[in-house]
């Protein structure tokens, strides 16, 4: 009798501590669902490899629920070095490192790409292909990022668990990966659940959020509207409307429509942009979530502006004026 009540207290603490802790492979389509458009948008500016800065972000920060992740959100574990910013201190290797700390996320999703490409020790990584995360991984241990005999193992494990090489390819809309299976059902073929999966998933906001510039938002594909989305996140139209500075309720196809009101300026790292054919001051500000008020009065010109191609503009500070 006592054996069984055992067995059966064992039962009740493991069924609780199932239901109270979160899954890590649900961490983990989380953290990669909200940083894999960062990702693929870093490795385009850099050369990096998606699949390495988002493995990296997985093992370093704990899916952003590290300590350094929550309070100075520092994905990466870089340290002060030369860092003049401002700084966050806890034990690691050593008693009261000083460690980087960031205003958003995504400052050091910027960062961790500058600090790999202006030391000289991760020169040679910059010569591999984007597609060899093997590669990559392997060089990052030789080159010293981290102390852990096993840390190019645990990078690719990762990227191989998570089939994140598949964002090492320039994909115009990425797409996270499918559902649980559906059940067989007389009549149907595989192509048909397929298609049922995808178009249940299609409007399912939340499995479609990404962050940009530290606010949650969405990459427009057909059929969205700001109704739909409004009423999926309880909230009012004119109100989405007015977080995404819009005067008229018409998407695109590849627009981005943020949740929350938008920053003032681009997160650090992204200075200025310089303009390509068809960019338009609201194109600009919603691809680097800055309000376009903001992105107008900095850089001196109208919101239906005319934009030269090649010239700079400014996302964190005002244009100086000769």
């Amino acid at each position: 009798m006592e054996k069984h009540k055992i067995i059966f207290i064992a039962l009740f603490a493991s069924l609780l501590m199932a239901t109270v802790l979160p899954v890590k492979g649900e961490n983990r389509k989380t953290y990669i669902r909200q940083y894999k458009a960062l990702a693929i948008r870093e490795m385009e500016r850099t050369g990096i490899p998606a699949s390495i800065k988002l493995a990296q972000g997985i093992l370093e920060s704990g899916c952003g629920t590290s300590e350094l992740a929550v309070y100075a959100n520092n994905h990466f574990g870089i340290k002060c070095h030369d860092w003049e910013g401002k700084t966050y201190t806890m034990d690691d290797d050593r008693r009261n490192e000083c460690f980087r700390k960031y205003e958003t996320p995504e400052e050091s999703w910027i960062d961790h790409s500058e600090f790999l490409m202006s030391r000289p020790r991760y020169a040679g990584l910059f010569h591999l292909k984007t597609t060899d995360y093997k590669a990559w991984a392997r060089g990052l241990k030789a080159a010293g990022y981290a102390t852990n005999p096993l840390y190019a193992h645990q990078l690719i494990k990762i990227i191989e668990e998570e089939g994140l090489s598949q964002y090492d390819r320039v994909i115009d809309h990425p797409t996270g990966g499918k559902g649980d299976p559906t059940p067989a059902v007389p009549g149907r073929t595989s192509a048909d659940i397929e298609r049922e999966q995808a178009e249940s998933q299609r409007f399912d906001y939340s499995r479609r959020e990404e962050v940009r510039n530290g606010k949650p938002c969405v990459e427009i594909i057909s059929g969205d509207t700001f109704y739909k989305i409004a009423t999926y996140y309880g909230m009012k139209v004119d109100k989405l409307m007015k977080f995404n500075d819009k005067k008229d309720s018409k998407l695109y196809v590849g627009d981005i429509v943020y949740l929350k009101r938008k920053r003032g300026r681009a997160a650090r790292g992204y200075e200025f942009h310089r303009v390509k054919a068809g960019d338009t001051p609201y194109s600009i500000a919603q691809e680097y979530g800055i309000r376009l008020k903001n992105l107008c009065r900095n850089n001196f010109i109208t919101e239906d502006e005319a934009l030269v191609e090649g010239e700079k503009i400014y996302l964190r500070k005002r244009a100086t004026v000769f």
